[in-house]
């Protein structure tokens, strides 16, 4: 396989070419002097490399400490941070893997305001709007921090080249503050770093050649960027393809050894980070376009964990390496795993960003849905349990799934019953949408688990508290999940009137005009099913907006969808602070916020209101006659997959 070929990127040969892609090191740090990487964040990055990975490349990490002081990234700026610099480099460097340091410039105006900051603490290349925060205005760079800022880029260098680090990759990527210079719609200037593309490139190249003279000529040097804002079209300024194959002509004839190529900025943060709803290899293209620009290598990104694609990108000279983010967070032995031909023993990225941006953005160690060992490494190493036991699991969901498979790693005895006839609980109704394929995905994963670590599945059965003593269980884990929520108002029973489970599961034929009530993650991914199809859609929300309950770059996915910015514009309305009434066989009626009431025509309704955790028939009849009961998943309280499968793996690991 290609993917498995030696590769280069300027004088470092890396063993493959597989490249575990930058993610944020917010959270995977303690709070040392110097913000430096825990040894949490060394074993984490150490899987990866243990994984079979051929380069890492860090999270971000700033040579600067004095123009962002609000933003809390890592720093690198002073000879004691040799020390863990090169702990890192040791680490990684014992499983043959390389690695480079992403250095920063800073977050610009996508840094969180501080309050108590003049201009919210931000800085950016032009007094521009903050983006979480339009009312705070960054404060301009002068020239003098401008050369500041490159001198401390140099002496960052001479720290991590001293330190044993393989490389460093500049991040000019996502809208932060070296992208900010780079567009027109966010660099104003009229001194030598702003006008013409040279001037707004001018910075990015002084970057260069000073880390290039600080660590030496041979000192490999990369550049991640997006070869487009994909704001083409809807805000002036924006920078697009063409732009962004001249700035990678340019950056290669400053001799920079390799170029990582992206794609947005946070108002488009569904390229930058795309979620679920985006497709497979969704960047490929912009790969493509930059190799056939440049001889430098070309890196790759974006949901690329399709172990097949990934390879067909290598195969067809689309790039030269493959950048893996989050796929590596939900397995980090993807490489060796694909190495050996064990492809479906690969935990899938769902693409959620629960576990990993969402985390982040609330100030916890980045972790993964599917993965709760992502950043917790040493802590929830998995150990043979002292006792063997017999374990029973009532419910085959995500929940109980995952439980059964940690069960069975630590050597107990494994059953799982389940009253349906598949595996995945409400895995399976998520999984029907095309662009949901990663669910099923992963409920192949935890079927092929479950069968080679040799846990007896009971399908069709209901666990009755008389089977479950016949099996002499020393454990027993409730995972019997939960239910569609069907609201109280009248003629909720009427036949135009089904759940988003049962539109989902059973297929009905359903009219033209749909009707959707609710509009968190459940309805909002139904509505954007439904408009795929063809279908004219309504949500009815009674609170004031839609998808509270999901990260912000997937709402944004599916927000970008409905708007027609992403695709063709779907015929989906959304009608929110409106509430259901009342459901007549012609439709829906709704109350808005003003009192008014109307009736919104409809061929069907689906509910999409939530969901209630099923009954709890075992705990009484278990009391006394089994030493340990737990309830994991749904059945404690309706949640989303990180919910089920963290309660899971927690409970499990400690039984």
């Amino acid at each position: 396989m290609v993917l498995f070929e030696p590769g280069q990127i300027g004088s470092l040969k890396i063993k493959n070419r597989i490249v575990m892609a930058p993610m944020f090191a917010v959270g995977m740090t303690s709070p040392s002097p110097n913000l430096g990487f825990s040894q949490r964040g060394i074993d984490y990055y150490s899987a990866r490399a243990k994984g079979g990975v051929g380069l890492i490349t860090t999270g971000l990490i700033c040579p600067n400490e004095k123009l962002e002081k609000s933003c809390g990234y890592p720093m690198v700026n002073a000879w004691s941070d040799i020390l863990w610099l090169s702990e890192l480099a040791e680490a990684v460097h014992d499983y043959g893997a390389k690695i480079f340091v992403q250095f920063s410039a800073g977050l610009g105006c996508q840094g969180p305001p501080n309050p108590d900051l003049p201009h919210g603490g931000l800085v950016a290349p032009s007094p521009i709007p903050a983006f979480f925060d339009p009312n705070v205005i960054c404060r301009e760079l002068t020239t003098e921090e401008i050369e500041e800022l490159v001198y401390d880029f140099g002496h960052g260098a001479s720290l991590i080249a001293n330190a044993g680090i393989d490389g460093i990759e500049i991040h000019a990527h996502q809208g932060y503050l070296l992208t900010e210079f780079l567009t027109p719609r966010t660099n104003k200037r009229t001194d030598e770093y702003g006008g013409d593309l040279d001037g707004r490139l001018r910075i990015i190249i002084e970057l260069v050649h000073v880390v290039k003279k600080a660590a030496g000529a041979d000192y490999p040097v990369t550049v991640r960027y997006g070869l487009t804002d994909h704001l083409e079209g809807e805000i002036e300024g924006a920078r697009g393809v063409d732009e962004g194959l001249e700035i990678a002509r340019k950056l290669e004839a400053v001799g920079v050894d390799g170029l990582h190529i992206d794609a947005g900025v946070y108002e488009t943060n569904n390229w930058a980070q795309p979620p679920t709803t985006q497709p497979d290899g969704c960047l490929v293209y912009v790969a493509e376009m930059a190799k056939k620009a440049v001889r430098v290598p070309i890196i790759a990104v974006g949901k690329l964990g399709n172990p097949e694609l990934a390879e067909s990108v290598l195969k067809a000279g689309k790039a030269d390496f493959i950048a893996l983010g989050r796929p590596l967070l939900a397995d980090p032995n993807w490489p060796n795993k694909v190495k050996e031909g064990r492809i479906d023993d690969i935990r899938p990225c769902l693409g959620d960003n629960e576990g990993c941006l969402a985390r982040v953005f609330a100030g916890k160690h980045i972790s993964c849905t599917v993965n709760p060992q992502t950043g917790n490494e040493r802590n929830f190493t998995l150990t043979p349990a002292d006792e063997k036991k017999s374990v029973v699991i009532v419910g085959g969901g995500p929940g109980g799934m995952e439980a059964a498979r940690v069960a069975a790693l630590r050597g107990h005895k494994v059953t799982l019953v389940e009253k349906g006839y598949e595996l995945g609980g409400n895995l399976i109704a998520a999984a029907v949408p095309e662009f949901k394929y990663e669910y099923r995905r992963l409920i192949d994963y935890y079927v092929t688990q479950l069968r080679k670590l040799g846990v007896s599945t009971k399908l069709g059965i209901e666990a009755t508290a008389e089977l479950v003593l016949s099996m002499s269980p020393d454990v027993v884990f409730i995972a019997t999940g939960s239910r569609p929520l069907v609201p109280n108002i009248p003629g909720v029973d009427k036949d135009i009137v089904i759940t988003a489970v049962e539109l989902l599961l059973d297929k009905p034929q359903i009219g033209q005009s749909v009707i959707i009530v609710g509009g968190n993650l459940v309805g909002a991914e139904v509505a954007l099913y439904l408009g795929g199809q063809g279908k004219r859609v309504t949500i009815v929300e009674c609170l004031d907006n839609i998808m509270r309950d999901m990260d912000w770059i997937n709402a944004l996915d599916i927000q970008r969808r409905f708007d027609g910015l992403e695709s063709d514009r779907l015929d989906v309305k959304i009608l929110t602070n409106t509430e259901a009434v009342e459901v007549v066989d012609d439709g829906l009626v709704v109350s808005e916020k003003s009192g008014k009431r109307r009736t919104l025509k409809a061929d069907t309704i689906v509910l999409a209101v939530g969901m209630v955790s099923n009954e709890d028939r075992l705990s009484e009849a278990l009391r006394g006659e089994v030493k340990e009961v737990y309830h994991i998943g749904d059945c404690v309280s309706p949640g989303k997959v990180i919910d089920a499968v963290w309660k899971g793996f927690r409970t499990a690991r400690l039984v």
